[in-house]
């Protein structure tokens, strides 16, 4: 059999990479026509298992799969229903993963969550995806450096799942950062960021977790019956992933609590500074109505108007609207005091 080493894109098949674990110590990198004629072998040395990634962009892939595997019909619904919420199912003594994930360069953006599908039998783990996502890129890095063998699918699957818990504490660990950087100008007196930055950051998290977390009713009738070739450690460690991700997710909640705390702070601060500002207007209206009104008056052009012949009218004028304007300025301020 002939292996191939690792490559970026994937090649006219759709294929990613491909690893064949169990043969030697190191895990074997396989091509597509390698990785064939594996799967095309009647009698597969035990302990061998195979791991393909797919890219779904590519149009050959899914034809690929039909054409040289034998998946269950229901991974290729997955494939194309609606519903992405993370969850694990047992159809026909295989397991079906739907995988939520992040893109590389994530930047707090609805657009930055993608999907990987993920069909485990005892001889063949299949991932596929459309966008390149961060935890799938983790896992083959660890299966390059080899530094905690892997020795079955379902060990490889479970390193998936804690692998993408990993890049969720990443995440939450930026945007508690960031949010600490607001919280502190706030505090501060600084009010720079506005509620929509908040706002965008809650409802990435918000999708975050509503696709993220595993749905509880498919894990609990995985662990209370997983196929006959998991291995009950396998399945301890799964359960024990599961775990994981659900603190995980646990303190993104907080997180998100945190920062509707913030934005409802933000939203105070923000109305004492137009209450501020409408206060300081209405004392320079009331300061200035006095002299609008009697200048209003004065200024017709019509006959009678008092002390027009007066030498001493205009001083007149000037004393009755500092009068008035003094005045005012009492009433306002004992108004505010009283308030």
């Amino acid at each position: 059999m002939e292996t191939a080493g690792f490559t970026y894109g994937s090649d006219t098949s759709g294929l990613v990479w491909g690893f064949l674990f169990g043969r030697e110590a190191q895990p074997v990198a396989l091509d597509s026509s390698a990785a064939l004629a594996w799967l095309a072998q009647e009698a597969r040395p035990p302990g061998q298992f195979l791991w393909l990634h797919f890219n779904l962009s590519h149009a050959a892939s899914e034809k690929w799969l039909l054409a040289h595997t034998s998946l269950a019909d229901e991974f290729y619904e997955t494939l194309h229903q609606g519903s992405r919420s993370t969850r694990i199912e047992h159809v026909e003594n295989s397991l079906i993963a739907v995988v939520n994930d992040v893109v590389h360069n994530f930047s707090f953006e609805a657009s930055d969550i993608s999907t990987m599908w993920a069909s485990v039998t005892q001889s063949l783990v299949l991932t596929a995806r459309r966008a390149p996502l961060q935890s799938i890129e983790r896992l083959r890095q660890a299966v390059i450096r080899n530094h905690e063998p892997i020795r079955s699918s379902v060990e490889l699957l479970v390193h998936l799942l804690r692998d993408q818990a990993d890049v969720l504490v990443n995440i939450v660990r930026d945007a508690v950062a960031r949010v600490d950087d607001i919280e502190d100008n706030l505090l501060a007196g600084r009010l720079v960021p506005k509620r929509e930055v908040l706002g965008s950051m809650r409802r990435v998290l918000v999708r975050l977790q509503r696709l993220l977390a595993p749905e509880p009713a498919a894990l609990f009738r995985l662990l209370q019956r997983p196929p006959s070739w998991v291995s009950e450690h396998d399945s301890l460690d799964l359960r024990q992933s599961t775990e994981e991700f659900s603190v995980v997710l646990s303190d993104m909640t907080s997180l998100q609590e945190r920062i509707k705390l913030l934005q409802e702070e933000i939203a105070a601060r923000v109305n004492e500074e137009n209450g501020r500002s409408l206060f300081v207007l209405t004392i320079v209206t009331v300061l200035a109505l006095p002299i609008n009104i009697i200048a209003g008056m004065l200024g017709m052009n019509v006959g009678g108007i008092p002390l027009a012949q007066d030498p001493e009218g205009f001083w007149i004028i000037v004393a009755v609207i500092v009068t008035f304007t003094v005045v005012a300025g009492w009433v306002v301020v004992r108004m505010q005091k009283n308030s």
